[in-house]
Order: C-alpha cells, then structure tokens, then sequence
C-alpha cells in the first residue's frame, strides 16, 4: 500500500504490533461467565508481550516466530486467563516467514512449527482433534498468503526491471535517432557549403588574373560567384526552413522545394564548369526515374566528388559517368589530377567519409582511389536502382 511506504517498515511493524494488542485485549475486557477464572492483570501482560517480537520480524523473521511461540508457550502453562480466537501474533510471524525467509530456512521453520503446533495441543488441549487442525489450518493459510505476497513483490520488481529496461532503450534508440539526423544534417551543410565555397574561392581567385588580362572573363567569374553563393543560400534556406517546421507546416511558409536530384547533374556540372575544370557528363537510361532519396544521394556523390577535385586535385578535366549495371547502378567521378598522393587524400577525407556514408544508407558500396592505370583521381559508387524496402510498380 502507498501509505505503507510512506510510514516506513519501522512505523509499520509498530502499528501491527498495536493492532494485535488490541485484538488480544477484547477477551479481557469482555464480560466472563461466572463460572470461567478470572481474568488477571499478569496474564493480560504476557498476552501483550506476545505481540513484541513482531517488532523485529523483518530483521529476524524466525527469530520472531520463536519468541511468539515461547511466550505463547509460556501463557498457557502458567495462567488460566482468557484464550484468543485466533492467534494472531503466530499467524503475522508465520506470515512474515514465508514471504522474506529463503527456501532453505522456511521449510524447515514449518516443519518446526507444525511439530509446536501438535505439541503444543497435545499437551495444554489434550490432543482435541478439532483445536489442531483449525490451528494447522490457519497457520497454513497464513504460510500461503506469505509466498502470494513474496510471488508478487517478486513479480512487481520484474515488471519495475522490465520497464527501466524498456526506458533505457527507448533513451539509447532516441539518442542513436538523434545522431543519425545530426550526421545527416552534418553531411548536407558539409556538401552544400564546401562546393558552394570552392567554388567561390576558385572564381575568386582567378577575378584578379581575369580583370588584368580579359575583363570579359572577370565579369563572367564575378556573376558565377554570385549565382553559386545564392544557390548556397537557397539550400540552405530550405533545409533550415525543414528543421523549424513544427505541426502546423513551419513559420511563414517555409520553402518547400524538394532536394536536387539526378536530373539536376547538368546543371552541377555547368557550374563547376565555370570554374574552370572541363567536365564532362555522361548518362544512360538506368539514370532516369531514380526515387527521390538515390537521386538525392548521386546528387550529393558527384557534388562532394567534383568539390575535393576542385579544392585538392589540381586537375585540368574530370569526368561524370552514370550506367546501369543489371540491378545497380554505378556513378564514377575521375579527373587527371594528381591522385591519392596528393591532397584530395587527406584534405576531403570528411567528404569521402560522407559519400561512404550515403552509400550505405542506400545498401550500396563505395570505392575510392587512384584513376585507370593509377592516373588522377577516381570515385565509384555502386546504388540499387530499387532501394530495399520498395516494392515493385502496382
């Protein structure tokens, strides 16, 4: 009970204790046939001091079963006062060790107790069948309720274990959901901010050379400058737009468009284009109708790919091949640069981590290394055309 635990044991053990005096004491105080003995003040006392060892049953169960049955021993040899109904300290004490005492001592604390209980009545009732088996029969019902109560503390503390378990993994699934969407937020800043700056910094850096010797081309780098930095700008409103949408389809209409895809490529590759590096594209028809989530991904591949050639590789072309292959499909990203010795190596290694990292969410596989016959760059990765999980057209 709720205002059990709130007393505490202590508290609790004492209120029983009180609770049996007082039961003990209503044959005292009840008017007795004349021709019954009197009820005296030193009997009435030892039936009290029954009650007692209650108070320690939870630290010595049996121990408070033997004193129980010592003074009520003792009360029936040397007084004549009234008896009890039922023998309730007993009862609670035999109660107390069933439900706390293991196997190993509560088995044998019955057995003792049923050989007290037929000596008891063999000598002070005079073997009355009918006296000993009411008494082995409460007893016994007592014995019952204590493995109840032990069977369902036992049950309820499982049921406590089950749920902390189940709290705690929900709180792991939730943290692991967490960090998913972090990487995930964490990849598309990275692609979309590092082309978008590469891509800026190479203009930038050939606007000086250009305004000395082709005005015309500086004119060119400084618009390319701007159209990538708004296309950064527009993507990223999108995605921040996504991430405060609440409930009611996010604050001030949030932009909604959806993310770049496979048909977007030759759009990528003209601007990269205006960096300088001769690109080429190339697709056939396993490339068109991608779902929503592998367009997004080869997106994003060629994008990180074409963006570490333009910060790291030194390359003068690169090239973008998209081909079905049966079930799969294959984007290659190379250039003529100067390979995985250099510092596309180490510098784009967020980047390549990244791909690798789409890739696998999609259950295809990535490979990254020198180009063919170990010239330049090259980036392979292998998509299902079909994602797992979808099924076929209806």
């Amino acid at each position: 009970m709720e205002w059990a635990g709130r007393l505490g044991p202590r508290a609790v053990d004492a209120g029983v204790v009180l609770l049996v005096m007082a039961a003990t004491t209503i044959p005292f105080v009840v008017p007795r046939a004349p021709q019954l003995p009197a009820a005296t003040w030193p009997a009435y006392l030892v039936t009290l001091l029954a009650a007692v060892p209650l108070l320690w049953r939870r630290r010595s169960p049996v121990g408070a079963l033997a004193g129980v049955f010592a003074v009520s021993a003792g009360y029936g040899t040397a007084f004549e006062g009234p008896g009890q109904p039922l023998p309730y300290a007993a009862l609670i004490a035999f109660y107390t060790v069933a439900a706390l005492c293991p196997p190993r001592v509560r088995l044998p604390a019955a057995l003792a107790t049923a050989a007290a209980v037929v000596a008891s009545v063999a000598v002070l009732r005079d073997g009355d069948p009918r006296e000993l088996l009411f008494t082995l029969f409460v007893l016994g019902a007592a014995f019952v309720f204590g493995r109840f109560a032990d069977t369902r503390r036992a049950y309820v503390a499982a049921v406590e274990d089950r749920a902390a378990q189940l709290e705690r993994a929900n709180r792991i699934e939730a943290e692991q959901a967490a960090a998913r969407e972090r990487a995930r937020i964490a990849r598309e800043m990275h692609d979309v901010l590092s082309h978008a700056v590469s891509l800026m910094v190479v203009q930038a850096e050939a606007g000086p050379v250009a305004v000395r010797t082709a005005p015309e081309r500086a004119e060119a780098a400084f618009d390319a400058i701007s159209g990538t930095g708004r296309d950064a700008m527009d993507q990223l409103r999108r995605m921040l737009g996504v991430l405060r949408d609440g409930p009611d389809g996010g604050p001030a209409g949030a932009p909604r468009a959806p993310q770049p895809g496979a048909g977007d490529l030759p759009e990528l590759v003209a601007r990269v284009r205006e960096s300088g590096l001769r690109v080429s594209y190339e697709a056939d028809g396993a490339a068109v109708g991608l779902s929503a989530g592998v367009g997004a991904t080869v997106y994003r591949v060629v994008q990180e790919a074409l963006t570490n050639t333009v910060r790291h590789a030194g390359a003068r072309s690169a090239a973008v091949r998209l081909t079905g292959e049966g079930p799969l499909l294959t984007v290659v990203v190379s250039d003529d640069g100067r390979g995985p010795g250099g510092p596309a190596a180490g510098g784009g290694g967020h980047g390549l981590i990244g791909i690798r990292e789409r890739a696998a969410a999609h259950g295809g596989t990535a490979r990254t290394g020198p180009g063919p016959g170990g010239r330049g760059f090259e980036v392979r990765v292998r998509l299902p055309l079909r994602p797992a999980g979808e099924g076929g057209p209806g």
